[in-house]
């Protein structure tokens, strides 16, 4: 009767299988490794204190005079913008400062209200919106626009840049402008050519007049 058979010598298998368990340990330090490191380049900018707010503008042309309002139920901080002369469809918006374009797309749906069916129906969210972080852990953002907005995430922006048209795209009942700033995780205050606009609270309609001085250098 023949015995048993064996393939390869115990030891040398042995063997085989340690060096397999380190590698296996060796590729999951690795990989804690690079997730550590990727969770300290996310989280650690954000714990740094903001840098100084930047001279913000209104996000509308050189020298017009804007009506900037809020009402019960709006959010704290929020502001919406209404030309006080004009047409106001497809008005420029304007970035109210120097930075990088983080959003450009959609912020829920778009509906269906536009110059040539200002009654159609309403989308949800912000409609076509436009997110741009400014450094020092400030941003700005600009809602309910007309169309797609003229910019890519990605693109760097210039103070008095076109990057969009007004409309009333999103949850929107008629055009305008849904406008916010934020430091950090907070939105706060809006503060413009480095004046404080008073918005600070949706606990009553508030209704304020201010004229733009994003006026770009010739």
């Amino acid at each position: 009767m023949l015995g048993a058979v064996t393939t390869g010598h115990p030891t040398r298998v042995r063997s085989h299988r340690r060096v397999r368990t380190r590698t296996v340990r060796v590729l999951l330090a690795v990989v804690a490794v690079v997730a550590l490191i990727g969770t300290a380049l996310v989280v650690v900018p954000m714990l740094r204190s903001p840098g100084p707010r930047p001279l913000f503008q209104l996000p509308v042309a050189c020298g017009e005079t804007w009506q900037l309002s809020t009402y019960p139920g709006h959010d704290d901080f929020d502001v919406d913008l209404f030309p006080t002369e004009g047409e106001a469809w497809g008005r420029p918006v304007l970035a109210s400062y120097a930075g990088t374009v983080t959003v450009a797309g959609v912020n829920g749906s778009v509906g269906g209200r536009n110059p040539e069916n200002p009654e159609g129906p309403r989308g949800r969210g912000g409609g076509y919106w436009v997110k741009i972080d400014h450094g020092g852990k400030w941003e700005t953002q600009y809602l309910h626009l007309l169309e797609p907005p003229l910019v890519r995430e990605g693109q760097r922006v210039a103070q008095g840049d076109q990057i969009g048209k007004l409309g009333s795209t999103g949850n929107s009942g008629a055009p305008h402008l849904h406008y916010e700033q934020r430091r950090g995780w907070d939105k706060v205050e809006t503060h413009f050519d480095g004046e404080p606009s008073g918005i600070t609270t949706d606990e009553r309609e508030q209704i304020i007049k201010r004229t733009s001085s994003n006026c770009q250098s010739t």
